[in-house]
């Protein structure tokens, strides 16, 4: 019997293994063991990511790995939750080279350190299609804290960080559609900021972040709180590289997604530890409209007051 190690387990030894933390076993055993702080609720998450679908076959292999890692942390950040750990699964062509597994996970390991995450485990497989990759993440929060998408009533303020639309720009940027001379539309497409830290769960009585774009992702914070709610177009903030994109873009800044941004529903009350919280983490925040009774339906109104006319919502995984 030869003592070489299939390709799989050394790869993941060669690669997978530095990123690996306390409770990953080592990356030996078939789990990881996790014990969570004292007092604290579990938040669990999971995200995929397929090539050609989430991101371009010839996108930079760390830019991937940061990309697949940040979107997960942005769901644990519109929880108001804090990253303990997370479980990857990674599907390739077996003729992936090794450089690709090299930059994937110099990647990983770049963020690993920013966020303060550890790889717990996982699995790696073989496919004949294209790269699919899938993680897993877990987090922190205190009890009772945790955001839900369910929460906003009638006149609760519909508040957004950041700017909106230019992940969406972006990949109109890498195929060709738009030209981006700064690279900053292309840069906040491959590698969105997800908002960690915020105190959101005394302030937001519901949100989420936004990823399939905020018409659609505002759609499902009506349906879970049963409410109605209306943003102005003129009021959504955006990037000069995104005006400089033109009106004609403005639909696609709206539905686009890949904004990874906080959307909120914020009791007027809580406006002023709001706007503190987040100019304490110098993160912009903008209120765009507000929740009302009635049916959950969205409206965008346009600068002359009438609802704006929109061929689509955002984006859709089917």
């Amino acid at each position: 019997m030869s003592d070489t190690l299939p390709r799989e387990f050394a790869l993941i030894a060669k690669y997978f293994r530095p990123l690996a933390g306390p409770g990953s076993l080592n990356l030996s055993d078939d789990a990881a063991l996790l014990t969570p702080p004292p007092g604290r609720d579990l938040v669990l998450t999971a995200d995929a990511m397929v090539a050609g679908v989430h991101f371009l076959p010839d996108d930079p292999p760390d830019l991937i790995g940061r990309k697949l890692l940040r979107v997960n942390l942005s769901d644990l950040a519109a929880k108001g939750a804090t990253p303990l750990g997370y479980l990857l699964t990674i599907s390739t062509p077996r003729a992936t080279p090794e450089a690709w597994f090299e930059a994937f996970t110099a990647g990983l390991a770049q963020d690993q350190a920013e966020f303060e995450v550890m790889l717990l485990g996982g699995d790696t497989t073989s496919t004949p299609g294209p790269i699919s990759l899938s993680l897993t993440i877990v987090g922190h929060v205190a009890p009772g804290m945790a955001v839900h998408r369910s929460g906003a009533s009638d006149g609760d303020g519909i508040w957004v960080t950041g700017t909106i639309g230019d992940g969406a720009l972006g990949l109109a940027v890498a195929t060709g559609r738009l030209a981006d001379p700064t690279g900053f539309l292309l840069g906040r497409y491959r590698l969105p900021q997800p908002r960690l830290g915020l105190p959101i769960g005394a302030i937001a009585a519901a949100g989420m972040d936004i990823s399939d774009g905020l018409v659609q992702d505002l759609g499902h914070i009506c349906r879970a709180s049963s409410v109605g709610a209306t943003i102005d177009a003129a009021n959504v903030p955006l990037s000069a590289q995104a005006r400089a994109a033109g009106e004609a873009w403005l639909e696609t800044c709206l539905t686009g997604g890949d904004d990874y941004e906080l959307l909120l529903a914020v009791p007027p009350a809580r406006e002023p530890a709001l706007h503190d919280a987040m100019t304490a983490r110098g993160v912009a925040a903008t209120r765009i409209g507000a929740f009302h009774s009635g049916p959950p339906h969205v409206m965008v109104r346009a600068e002359n007051g009438e609802p704006l006319a929109l061929t689509k919502a955002g984006w859709s995984h089917f």
